[in-house]
């Protein structure tokens, strides 16, 4: 009896001792799975650093890459490209001026209003969308249907009749070679537009030829981009704008440079003595720039490889997608994610704004996270460990992002001389240089509704800058460049300051 208790114990102890070495066994499997995973996080911190002395070798690469556009044509990644708007609008512009928006498969109509003294800002706006046959068809059948659009937008506010020309500003958002402030020609179509006759023609010369044969008795009296508009709305709320800025699904940015300035134009006069210049910064590029695995296989993959690298970095039509490759990666080193979703796989499924969304999750179970990970990627029931990591990883991505679009923009004061820093010989200290206040326009909404994004901005900004200089730089926050910006540009070149730009 005795042997078979004693018999039956060490039974139980072996099986014990067999459980307990599964349980261990998996514990030591799990941990190491998780080391994996913040092996793969720890990579990515460190791909992305953004040192404050990084971060200085991309404000000084961006000013570099600006002086050599302006020398020369395709002297830089950067275009640099001449937009001939030598007047920003002041505040004291009154009248009404209309602006016609075209930058996909809508477009919109305003009516500012304007009355002098900085006044407020209401304009009156339709949006209406373009028949797809029109998108593909002749380019007298759009400008004719966008002329008639006008018209009856006219109708409604003033007389068609009136001998009185109207001006209109016009924001055409697609790869354009401007020739004069008011006119343009097209080198290709984007974002579904197809309309060959149309290639290789001035732009505003066909609407207007349009508004001729409708009757309509306006002028199109420039021809902008939405960056351009964005500056120009800046500038009318306060004169001390500088320099525009974009960051939304993409990115781009203009500045006001001097004439003299811009080499690879001698013979450049106007009366103002300065132009508006598109920098085109979503194609900027440095070796300083943090890049990682993920930023590489992004761009391959992407449409146009070794194009618009700062974009990919920065914008809001990339972020999400970052974040996903990353996600990718870790579930296929480990099952913290549990089995691979096959979503995972497909690219851009994971917006932007999702990701914002679960960056700024503070819920204590991270509730929002959960949902996003489930409906959108496929990922259900994951641990609270593993959600935060999400959290971590885009929280990584961001602040790269934020912190790269805030050395873009002091790149562009360093260029014209108002990072503080000008004019410094040896002995001198920055206290030493008297800072003019000064104001860059923004607008987009992964600045402006993505609150991590704006802090990590101007974070940046001031540890750039310094506080006793980053406290002179205002950052103003813009609505609407793309269309009441026009409308102020079409105010302030109106026919009193029309013809300010020669070439001698």
């Amino acid at each position: 009896m005795g042997k078979v208790v004693l018999g039956v114990a060490v039974g139980v102890a072996v099986a014990a001792c067999t459980v307990a070495a599964l349980v261990v066994g998996r514990r030591v499997r799990s941990r190491r799975k998780w080391k994996r995973v913040v092996g793969v996080l720890k990579e990515l911190e460190e791909s992305c650093e953004t040192t404050v002395g990084r971060l200085k070798q991309v404000v000084d690469a961006m000013a570099v890459e600006m002086h050599a556009g302006l020398a020369s044509e395709g002297g830089s990644k950067l275009k640099m490209l001449l937009t001939f708007v030598d007047n920003l609008p002041s505040g004291s512009e009154k009248g009404i001026f209309y602006a016609l928006d075209l930058g996909g498969t809508n477009f919109r109509v305003l009516r500012v209003e304007l009355g002098g003294q900085r006044s407020d800002l209401d304009p009156d706006v339709e949006q209406q969308p373009i028949p797809e046959q029109l998108m593909t068809g002749r380019s007298e059948d759009l400008f004719d249907f966008i002329a008639s659009s006008l018209y009856q937008f006219v109708e409604k506010n003033d007389s068609v009749q009136s001998p009185i020309t109207k001006l209109l500003g016009f924001t055409f958002s697609f790869p354009v070679k401007q020739t004069s402030v008011s006119s343009g020609v097209l080198i290709k179509w984007t974002k579904g537009f197809a309309i060959r006759d149309m290639v290789e023609k001035e732009v505003a010369g066909a609407l207007q030829q349009a508004l001729t044969r409708k009757g309509l008795n306006m002028r199109v009296s420039v021809l902008v981009n939405d960056t351009v508009g964005t500056l120009a709305l800046g500038h009318y709320h306060d004169a001390d704008t500088v320099a525009a800025v974009i960051i939304g699904t993409g990115t781009n940015a203009c500045y006001w440079e001097r004439t003299d300035a811009i080499i690879k134009c001698q013979g450049l006069l106007t009366t103002s003595g300065g132009m508006v210049v598109n920098m085109e910064w979503g194609n900027f590029w440095s070796s300083h720039l943090p890049r990682t695995s993920y930023d590489i296989k992004l761009d391959a993959e992407s449409p146009n490889p070794n194009d618009q690298g700062f974009e990919k970095m920065i914008s809001g039509m990339y972020l999400g997608d970052i974040v996903r490759r990353v996600i990718l990666r870790m579930s296929e080193e480990s099952d913290v994610f549990g089995p691979v979703s096959s979503r995972l796989y497909l690219p851009f499924t994971l917006r932007t704004p999702l990701m914002a969304a679960m960056h700024e999750d503070d819920s204590p179970e991270l509730t929002q996270v959960a949902r996003i990970l489930k409906d959108v990627l496929d990922i259900p029931d994951i641990p609270l460990k593993a959600r935060k990591l999400v959290v971590k990883i885009c929280d990584v991505v961001t602040r790269r992002a934020a912190r790269l679009a805030a050395a873009g923009i002091v790149g562009i004061l360093k260029k014209i001389g108002r990072d503080g820093s000008g004019g410094i010989t040896g002995g001198r200290s920055r206290s030493d240089i008297k800072m003019r206040r000064t104001a860059v326009a923004v607008e987009g909404s992964l600045y402006t509704q993505y609150t991590m994004f704006r802090e990590y901005l101007h974070e940046a900004l001031n540890e750039i800058l310094g506080e006793d200089i980053a406290r002179h730089v205002v950052i103003i926050v813009t609505e609407d460049g793309s269309g009441t910006g026009a409308a102020l540009l079409a105010a302030s070149h109106s026919s009193e300051n029309v013809n300010n730009i020669q070439l001698i």
